[in-house]
């Protein structure tokens, strides 16, 4: 959950993963039929649906028509390693295992830890997943900060307007809202 407001973030995490893989798959003045199939995976330790499956998978489809998917070619998987339900094969269910208990019971499992424990031994990896989770920060609080200037400007044009409405003067409203005369005279002509 998001600590501020409180609301579940792992739907809207997939949306931005995979506008993040697309932005990175396309180059500009590519063509779009250019993009390749895309899966987003999440592996959870949970079952965000409560529905027991082992895997939720999902595709677009028309709300007045169920049986018309949108071809777009993206696939997001949840993958519950607390499931009860479904058909995985044994190598998936050996996966959560690992993932649940770090059990080690098949050749996959072990082929799993054996990576795991040569990229935690990699320095070069292990700095650009540091890297990675900067970038994925900065970005969010770039994000953020955009948005909180946003709503800024938002609220002095609003200032301004319902100054403007009183009949204060364009110098008035500017010093008031820290706005230039130029942009005051902008919302006046509106």
């Amino acid at each position: 959950k998001n600590p501020d407001t409180k609301n579940y973030v792992l739907p809207k995490r997939t949306r931005y993963y995979q506008a993040l893989m697309d932005i990175d798959l396309l180059q500009k003045n590519q063509e779009y039929d250019l993009l390749p199939p895309t899966y987003i995976i999440f592996i959870c330790v949970f079952d965000f649906f409560a529905k027991g499956n082992y895997v939720y998978t999902f595709k677009k489809r028309c709300l007045e028509d169920l049986e018309l998917e949108l071809p777009d070619e993206a696939t997001t998987m949840i993958l519950n390693t607390k499931g009860t339900h479904g058909s995985i094969s044994k190598d998936i269910k050996s996966f959560y295992d690992y993932v649940n208990n770090h059990v080690i019971n098949s050749d996959f499992t072990r082929q799993i830890d054996d990576e795991i424990s040569y990229l935690k031994l990699d320095s070069k990896v292990r700095r650009e997943f540091m890297l990675l989770e900067a970038r994925l920060l900065d970005e969010r609080r770039e994000a953020k900060a955009e948005g909180l200037a946003e709503g800024k400007a938002k609220e002095k044009t609003a200032t301004a307007k319902r100054l403007l409405s009183m009949g204060l003067s364009v110098e008035d409203i500017a010093k008031a809202t820290s706005l230039s005369v130029e942009q005051v005279e902008a919302i006046k002509a509106e």
